[in-house]
């Protein structure tokens, strides 16, 4: 029996995914067919598919390094294009999968959340 996986934006990536949908709306009635944020936005759009098919597709973070404010268990981190990061957790039953994304990030925003300097 194959679980049913959903994929749900909440708090702060439901923000900027909603920002970036308005930012690249403007710029395609503007006539633009490629800027950075119509990248990103694709990028977010394959990796939330690539999510549904696998809830694990993500590199899984240590549970030491789970930021508390998160209030999770547990935390995987996907890749973007031009560095940027999108977090999510993972929770379910036997019925269904529910991925919530928690963060999309550029990787400065990515390196203070997990204290990482630049070199």
């Amino acid at each position: 029996m194959n679980k049913s996986v959903r994929v749900i934006l909440i708090d702060e990536a439901d923000k900027e995914y909603k920002k970036l949908n308005e930012i690249v709306g403007g710029q395609i009635s503007n006539g633009k067919e490629n800027s950075e944020e119509i990248q990103l936005l694709k990028s977010i759009k394959q990796k939330i598919d690539f999510i549904k098919a696998n809830p694990f597709y993500g590199e899984n973070i240590r549970k030491n390094l789970i930021p508390k404010e998160y209030g999770v268990q547990n935390l995987w981190r996907v890749e973007l294009t031009n560095f940027w990061r999108m977090l999510y957790t993972i929770k379910g039953d036997q019925i269904e999968i529910i991925c919530f994304i928690l963060e999309i990030m550029n990787h400065d925003k990515y390196n203070k959340i997990f204290g990482y300097k630049k070199k």
